[in-house]
């Protein structure tokens, strides 16, 4: 189960792939990101944004994802770090990225974080047949019915 439910997890993250975004431990309001995927890393998903962003200056994370549909939600912990690889950055550019920053990929303000992930809780809101007619009835439920739930390393 574990597996496949983190395969639904990065499917569902690449088709949607707006988290919300906070420091560990810090009381500020979380941020909405747009990750920025690559299909060969499945240890990491990386965010742009700029220097003066309150996640610039990175350490231990928390992103809170739901899928499109709302049939999968994630809480991940992870680590923000600065990434210095320039051609990570020139990878995952493209022109949505481009039209935030007047300077281009030269741009001072541009930072590029990248979330080391560390694991995940994830569950899944997929009821079944069984289960709708038990919602649509008001019978009770048993665990399980209404989908799956797993703690992941990831």
């Amino acid at each position: 189960m574990t597996d496949d439910i983190t395969k639904r997890f990065w499917k569902a993250l690449d088709a949607s792939p707006c988290l919300m975004v906070g420091l560990t431990g810090e009381r500020d309001h979380r941020i909405p990101m747009n990750a920025q995927l690559d299909k060969d890393a499945d240890s990491a998903f990386w965010f742009f944004t700029a220097t003066d962003n309150r996640l610039a200056a990175g350490g231990p994370a928390m992103a809170q994802f739901a899928s499109k549909g709302h049939d999968l939600f994630a809480c991940i912990a992870g680590t923000l770090r600065t990434e210095t690889d320039r051609a990570v950055l020139d990878r995952l550019w493209n022109n949505g990225i481009a039209a935030w920053y007047e300077g281009g990929k030269s741009d001072p303000k541009l930072l590029l974080l990248r979330f080391d992930l560390d694991n995940a809780e994830i569950w899944t809101a997929d009821p079944g047949i069984k289960g709708l007619f038990k919602l649509a009835t008001g019978l009770t439920m048993k665990n399980g019915e209404l989908g799956q739930h797993a703690e992941v390393t990831l």
